[in-house]
């Protein structure tokens, strides 16, 4: 994930808008072939309750790893909480916070486990 959101990142730059991570980093999994699908959308389920929404997930890469893309000036608690939250309803186990609009960009990279 580190070195296809590294390339990505070298090719497009800081400043532009998630969306345009999001798909350029679709296709640099494509290209490396590997299985990503972006905006999955996810059942709302309260108390056991299909509610008939859904939210929606940035990119689930191998039906396994959840990535959350930002592209803001300062991630906040809430970014990583969203990232979290997603991994606990979808009982998945790894998800990583990217946010593009840094420096360097491991320094907008964090990884998150889920203790179940």
């Amino acid at each position: 994930m580190l070195d296809a959101s590294i390339t990505v990142y070298k090719e497009m730059g800081p400043g532009l808008l998630e969306s345009v991570y999001e798909f350029c980093l679709m296709k640099e999994f494509e290209l490396r072939g590997i299985f990503a699908e972006n905006q999955v959308a996810v059942p709302l389920i309260y108390k056991g309750y299909d509610l008939d929404k859904d939210y929606r997930i940035d990119i689930l890469v191998e039906k396994e790893i959840i990535i959350e893309l930002k592209a803001v000036e300062v991630v906040m608690l809430v970014h990583e909480a969203q990232i979290i939250s997603h991994l606990k309803l979808t009982d998945r186990k790894l998800g990583f916070l990217i946010n593009f609009n840094v420096p360097l960009l491991k320094q907008g990279f964090r990884r998150f486990v889920n203790g179940f």
